[in-house]
């Protein structure tokens, strides 16, 4: 095997393993790699169309990387009844996920406070917590796979989203016996050790 059939492989294996993931960002950061070094396979044959196919497809998945991390892509929160059937659904169809990040998560109460995260138009996740005062209790903080690397948690804590938070009447938003899994993850967003729970000042 020729070194230049080596790169043609792992050109390949990019893409290939780009169709396995379930986040968004992922597959078009890996597709675009793919496409890159199928790029320069193509240069070293030479093969032209090898080289105007996948230089296509990496410029693709460039421009729609840059409209996910711009300051125009599309993400908001809505409130929503925590008894409302569409989140009854929502709820019921990602629970296995919902457990494994949030396995404290039971259900929802009548007087919690919940938000649901909208990617381009979709519901892409749910917050929820008790009011208690103007803090916010969570007892739930999650997104769905397909967007976890979108930044949705960002927007919402310290971007515009945390407006949202703040009319709602809330200054604090306290996570009380995180998972060891999530820790980092909001650590990662401004989340301050107090007390043995984690507290982010809107």
């Amino acid at each position: 095997m020729s070194w230049v059939e080596v790169i043609g492989y792992v050109a390949s294996a990019f893409i290939v393993l780009s169709l396995t993931m379930t986040s968004v960002v992922r597959l078009r950061l890996l597709s675009m790699t793919g496409g890159l070094i199928f790029v320069v396979y193509g240069a070293l044959l030479p093969s032209i169309p090898i080289i105007l196919t996948n230089a296509a497809v990496a410029g693709v998945n460039i421009w729609f990387l840059r409209r996910e991390f711009g300051p125009r892509r599309s993400i908001g929160a809505v409130p929503i009844e925590p008894d409302a059937p569409f989140l009854e659904d929502f709820l019921r169809v990602h629970a296995d996920d919902i457990r494994r990040i949030w396995p404290g998560f039971d259900s929802l109460h009548e007087e919690d406070f919940v938000l649901l995260p909208i990617r381009d138009g979709l519901p892409a996740g749910v917050l929820a917590g008790r009011r208690d005062g103007s803090t916010l209790r969570l007892t739930l903080d999650y997104v769905m796979a397909a967007y976890r690397d979108s930044r949705i948690a960002a927007w919402l804590y310290t971007g515009p989203g945390a407006k949202q938070l703040r009319d709602a009447g809330f200054s604090t938003v306290v996570v009380q016996n995180p998972a060891p899994g999530h820790t980092d993850y909001l650590r990662q967003l401004g989340f301050r050790d107090v007390d043995g729970a984690l507290v982010m000042q809107l």
